[in-house]
């Protein structure tokens, strides 16, 4: 490293070192001998000073942003500060999670039990696409949603814990993906399927594909006062069977439209062991695919007026309505896309064909004039109007090879993950033209900029998210986690900061907020609150009124938790009895959490402050079982314990206990 720079670095160090009040000369000079020998063994250059100084965050200091990225097959969100990349949590949300006692007492089982599909619990997920409530398409903090790509479910997490509090599903669909997008006003939250199927649950073969399976976007309806989806108010266009894949929606000029990508213009479904194409070549074989463009206010309106029919429970506006009522029509986009995102001004909407070099960019003024000319380029199979492509678009951008997503920042700048070159794009959204490249560690996938897709991005920083991470981390087995990288975006170039590995799942979509907006609760008021439901839990339980009742419909313990003891701490109860478990915690000090674990029956409990939780479960094995505090709470932790007794249904306290058997006489010694 050449002198002048290596001073620049030392410099830099040495705010790394202020735990000294000692600014002498000497004391400076030791302290940059001893960093520069510091940098020396472990090899760090200049720019790894730079990347440490950008991103250390003291103890006790706050991050200037959350990441919500979602978790992958592990059916939960993670949470991440930046620029810090400290994994702060992760939320619990399709599947069960024992530290937050998420789906173990009566509160959370109902909401796990709102995604029951076909008469089945689900204990995994696929969650792919977190999207926060907006206001006047800007975040508001208030809430996060995320789909479930293998199951077709949405859930509801509210910000002010950090708490799920809502899952739903429709049976008119099978899969999604393009979930969740939301409107600007969070009026609606998007859910796309994936996977075309015949709408409801129905069979029908699959030599029946083009006639009798469909894909659809559900718009489910958000009650902003309640926090809750609303399925009445909710409903569904019905798609052709393209594969949908993504889906954004406008802002500003664009708003009240949505935009969905897809591929499988071809019709293609698989059977490779019948003597047909597998689906990754027959699905990819046309030069063009579809750009569904939906004017969804038109759609409300449609069904408003009784134009929609019910198929499982779910409104659905038929294909042919949408098509002739002007709801939805289709613009040609370039092979196999993977990526729709509208501009910060609702202007434009950037499309990235994973088998196309280009990022092609759309205007939504050429759009809307089109559709008002009724300037079509005829129609598909299925009856939409086509809008021609030449038409429809302001221009493309030669990106590289494999072009995914896209995010925006403050400056008028575009950013694009390429997924084959494993490098994000910087590009001009005025000029159509490649600024520079940033390597990334392996195929890149999703990406995420500070308030990237807003009306009013921050720039900063951006997220990276790949797929691999070969040679990374120390080596854990074959199994490897994802990287999340973080680059800084007010450098020129851009610069590389920090690499963090995500051992949860396979991480997609994520987005960045700044810390200010959200306003977390630190404990529950009042004093024995239902998590879920708001409010006074309906069986709370007041300091000294702890009790417990025999009543018809079981055994019920009315239980408070407080440091250090559990009141009450001896249950009796008999072999078969059902039990109706009502614990609230007393604390109102910040994190004086408390855990309730049952020994062998499979509960536990995490009880933050103020919370009031409910079990039931049935006394069936008998037996004298333990059950402790697993949450440490005070010095006398260990001893926050009890006993949970279960008498035997025929006791055997009466049976006489048999006469032990007398040993046997030694054997007389033989005389010599």
């Amino acid at each position: 490293m050449p002198l002048p720079s290596l001073r620049r670095a030392l410099a830099l160090a040495l705010m790394l070192s202020a735990c000294s009040s000692d600014t002498s000369p000497q004391a400076t000079a030791t302290g940059g001998a001893a960093l520069q020998d510091l940098m020396k063994a472990r090899n760090l250059s200049e720019d790894d000073v730079k990347a440490a100084l950008k991103t250390f965050t003291p103890t006790g200091r706050l991050d200037e942003y959350y990441l919500f990225g979602s978790g992958g097959h592990s059916g939960q969100v993670v949470v991440v500060g930046v620029p810090s990349m400290r994994i702060l949590k992760y939320i619990a949300v399709f599947t069960p999670e024992p530290w937050q006692g998420y789906g173990f007492d009566d509160q959370t089982k109902a909401v796990l039990a709102g995604g029951r599909r076909h008469g089945k619990d689900l204990t995994w997920a696929d969650t792919h696409h977190p999207a926060l409530s907006e206001m006047a398409g800007d975040y508001d903090g208030k809430f996060l949603f995320i789909g479930d790509k293998a199951n077709a479910r949405m859930a509801v997490i509210d910000l002010a814990d950090f708490t799920t509090k809502q899952i739903v599903t429709s049976h008119v669909i099978e899969s999604d993906h393009g979930a969740a997008f939301v409107t600007p006003n969070t009026d609606y939250v998007i859910e796309v399927t994936q996977y075309p199927a015949p709408l409801g649950g129905v069979y029908a073969d699959i030599s029946t594909f083009k006639e009798k399976y469909r894909g659809g976007a559900i718009f489910w309806r958000f009650d902003r006062e309640k926090g809750r989806l609303d399925p009445e108010r909710s409903f569904m266009l019905e798609f052709p069977p393209y594969v949908q894949d993504l889906a954004d929606a406008g802002k500003l000029a664009s708003d009240g439209y949505a935009f969905f990508n897809s591929i499988n213009t071809e019709l293609a479904y698989g059977g490779n062991a019948e003597g047909r194409p597998p689906m990754e070549s027959g699905m990819s074989q046309n030069d063009m695919d579809y750009l569904h463009v939906v004017n969804w206010r038109l759609a409300e309106k449609l069904v408003a007026d009784g134009k929609a029919k019910t198929i499982a429970g779910m409104k659905v506006l038929p294909l042919e309505v949408s098509a002739a009522e002007g709801v939805l029509f289709f613009v040609p986009e370039p092979k196999s896309p993977h990526g729709v995102d509208v501009t910060p001004d609702g202007q434009d909407i950037v499309v990235g064909g994973k088998l196309d070099t280009h990022g092609t960019v759309y205007s939504f003024a050429k759009i809307k004039a089109l559709i008002d000319q009724k300037k079509f380029d005829g129609k598909d199979p299925y009856g939409v109007p086509l809008l021609a492509f030449k038409d429809a678009i302001r221009g493309q951008v030669d990106l590289g090879l494999g072009p995914l997503h896209t995010q925006f920042d403050d400056q008028g700048f575009a950013y694009t993950s390429l997924f084959l070159e494993s490098a994000c794009a910087k590009w001009s959204l005025k000029d159509l033209k490649v600024v520079e490249k940033i390597p990334s560690s392996y195929n890149i996938g999703h990406i995420s900029a500070a308030e990237g897709d807003t009306v009013s991005p921050d720039g900063r920083y951006l997220m990276m998210m790949n797929k691999w991470a070969l040679d990374r981390f120390a080596p854990v087995g074959p199994l490897l986690p994802q990287n999340f990288q973080l680059v800084d975006l007010t450098t020129n170039p851009m610069q590389l900061l920090y690499d963090l590995p995500i051992p949860l799942g396979e991480p997609h979509y994520a987005q960045m907020i700044k810390a200010d907006k959200l306003k977390p609760e630190a404990i529950y008021k009042p004093v024995g609150s239902d998590p879920i439901q708001g409010g006074l839990a309906k069986n709370a339980v007041e300091g000294g009124k702890e009790r417990i009742e025999r009543r018809d419909d079981g055994v019920h313990v009315f239980m408070t938790a407080i440091r250090s003891h559990f009141t009450p701490d001896i249950i009796r109860v008999k072999q078969g009895d059902t039990i109706h478990l009502h614990i609230t915690n007393l604390e109102q000090a910040d994190d004086a959490t408390h855990g309730f674990a049952l020994d062998s029956y499979n509960i536990n409990l995490s009880l933050e402050p103020g919370e009031h939780s409910d079990v039931t479960f049935k006394a069936d094995s008998a037996g004298v079982f333990p059950m402790y505090c697993t949450e440490f709470c005070s010095a006398l932790h260990l001893e926050m314990a009890g006993y949970f007794l279960v008498e035997p249904q025929v006791a055997a306290l009466d049976t006489p206990t048999p006469e032990p058997t007398p040993a046997p006489a030694p054997a007389p010694t033989p005389n010599p």
